[in-house]
């Protein structure tokens, strides 16, 4: 089985990109399996990572592409939980989504995805976001 590690945060393309990604790995869906990480910053209202609208999408598009998923949620540092999470799975992969950055900014990656890539001990795939 191949476990992959899903960073979503509160951008619904985002986990898009990410999900069609995973689906697209090689092997069939029955040999996936996915952890989705949403780290609150700040919850005040107590939600769950289940009532966040990109969390929702991400999990009806593994079970449309029939790929078994659990939803990892904590808060703090977002970068911190997602790789926790995939070194609590011993994860194979971590995909993360991307932003849309000026051509001078593509040469640096977000906070997140930056401390995500230095910080884990695994491959970290980042997905871009339509121009």
């Amino acid at each position: 089985m191949y476990h992959v590690v899903v960073g979503i945060d509160d951008e619904e393309e985002h986990a898009q990109r990410c999900i069609e990604e995973v689906v697209n790995l090689p092997g069939d869906a029955s040999e996936k399996r996915v952890t989705l990480v949403h780290c609150f910053v700040d919850n005040p209202s107590g939600a769950s990572a289940t009532q966040v609208h990109s969390v929702r999408e991400a999990g009806e598009a593994l079970d449309a592409a029939g790929i078994e998923y659990d939803v990892d949620e904590s808060s703090g540092d977002p970068a911190d939980a997602i790789v926790s999470a995939a070194d609590g799975a011993d994860a194979d992969l971590i995909v993360i989504g991307g932003r849309k950055r000026s051509p001078a900014g593509k040469a640096l990656f977000g906070s997140v995805t930056q401390s995500v890539i230095l910080g884990a001990a695994r491959p970290v795939m980042v997905t871009g976001v339509d121009d």
